[in-house]
């Protein structure tokens, strides 16, 4: 069994990073490299992640008009939704850190608010952003973003919807995130690049819309 340091507590020198009592066992987000030799789950290969089908869950994949190139991965329900994309990354480094700050402040330049917690998987931000809807009525628009940091990777989930909203009652939700395979692969990219993500194979049915 391979182990990972929470996101949430870099490994400060390696002398830490091999102390057993400083880690622990990988449960999910994985690497596909830690699943289990005899794991016989049926998952959707869509390249960079691999998707465990869940109960009230439809896959829907952002997909570029004209390119046919998948831009991220929705898991969508009735009461909301989770956007996710893997990014290359330093090997024992920690992405996440780096990139939390930039989100914040991106909210903050379209005049919303992005605050840090500490959730089931390490920091996570949580943001508000106003909306217009198509009728002119403004609202607010809560999100969720949860960054874990892998080997060589970290995959970003955005919750929207009620999993944003309340979150005491997103539990099924994050077991989704949980479930989450990402193949980073051995080729060169650079770090914060985006993993490639590919259409799945014609007999597996999937609803997709245009970016």
């Amino acid at each position: 069994m391979k182990f990972r340091r929470k996101s949430a507590e870099p490994a400060e020198s390696e002398a830490a990073a091999a102390d057993a009592a400083e880690v622990e066992p990988v449960t999910g987000p994985y690497d596909v490299d830690d699943l289990p030799a005899d794991d016989e789950v049926q998952r959707l290969d869509l390249g960079s992640l691999l998707i465990e089908p869940v109960a009230d869950l439809e896959v829907r994949l952002q997909v570029e008009e004209g390119s046919e190139e998948v831009q991220a991965v929705v898991l969508a329900g009735a009461e909301g939704a989770i956007e996710l994309r893997a990014f290359a990354a330093p090997r024992g480094g920690d992405l996440w850190s780096d990139v939390r700050p930039k989100i914040a402040a991106d909210y903050a330049q379209r005049g919303g608010t992005a605050t840090e917690r500490e959730g089931r998987f390490g920091t996570e931000l949580v943001c508000a952003l106003t909306v217009t809807a198509p009728d002119g009525r403004t609202g607010t628009q809560p999100s969720r973003v949860i960054g874990v940091n892998g080997e060589r990777w970290m995959l970003r989930a955005t919750l929207l919807g009620r999993p944003a909203a309340e979150i005491d009652a997103a539990g099924a939700w994050e077991d989704a995130i949980e479930r989450i395979v990402v193949r980073r692969g051995t080729h060169a990219m650079p770090v914060g690049a985006e993993l490639p993500l590919t259409l799945p194979p014609q007999d597996q049915l999937i609803h997709h819309t245009d970016a």
